[in-house]
């Protein structure tokens, strides 16, 4: 089986900050005061400093206060991805298969639209229930293998392709790691055995 991390790997770019940014454009004077806490909490994850038990406590209210105030956010999921979709990296529209599977941090409910589009049918993401922004089931680096192994069991992940040491523990449990920055794809496992060493 193929997996593939969606940020950064196949999506150019972090689905998440582009989302805000959306919404900060058409609903500014809702979202503004969101904005201090949110860039400090996406500064900490792509540092690797967020632990999952962070992600529901100290930023879960941003989404529940939002999706409490907001209207019609399945439409407007609609627009993000008519203006966004562009997005979707080449490499990944050439290799694509039917069977692949996509393990990302990203609400499901915004991955579900994108990957309708591209024609991916497998796809696992957080949690959020948009009626009342609760988080429930997060899928964020560790966390990842068992929203995987729910779904798939002890299948083997064949290949496994993502841009962040977040996902070390997917990588762990893969024969094949591919690392991918911007449209450069890096072998650096193959059949268990690393290719080069990683830094945290």
């Amino acid at each position: 089986m193929r997996v593939f991390d969606f940020d950064n790997t196949i999506y150019d770019g972090e689905s998440g900050f582009d989302i805000f940014l959306f919404y900060l454009k058409k609903e500014p004077k809702l979202v503004a005061r969101y904005a201090p806490k949110f860039v400090e909490g996406f500064a900490r994850y792509k540092r690797g400093k967020v632990a999952l038990e962070d992600v529901k406590s100290e930023y879960g209210y941003i989404l529940r206060e939002c999706c409490a105030q907001l209207t019609d956010i399945d439409k407007s999921i609609v627009e993000f991805w008519d203006a966004h979709e562009k997005k979707i990296k080449s490499f990944y529209l050439k290799i694509r298969r039917d069977d692949d599977v996509i393990v990302s941090a990203s609400p499901e409910v915004m991955l579900a639209e994108i990957c309708r589009r591209i024609g991916v049918r497998h796809f696992i993401g957080t949690e959020v229930d948009l009626k009342t922004g609760e988080i429930g089931r997060l899928c964020f680096r560790e966390a990842k293998i068992a929203a995987y192994r729910e779904q798939y069991g002890d299948t083997p992940i064949d290949e496994f392709y993502t841009d962040s040491m977040n996902d070390r523990a997917m990588m762990d449990i893969a024969r094949d790691v591919y690392f991918v920055t911007g449209d450069c794809i890096e072998k650096i496992k193959a059949d268990g055995v690393w290719l080069k060493e990683l830094k945290a």
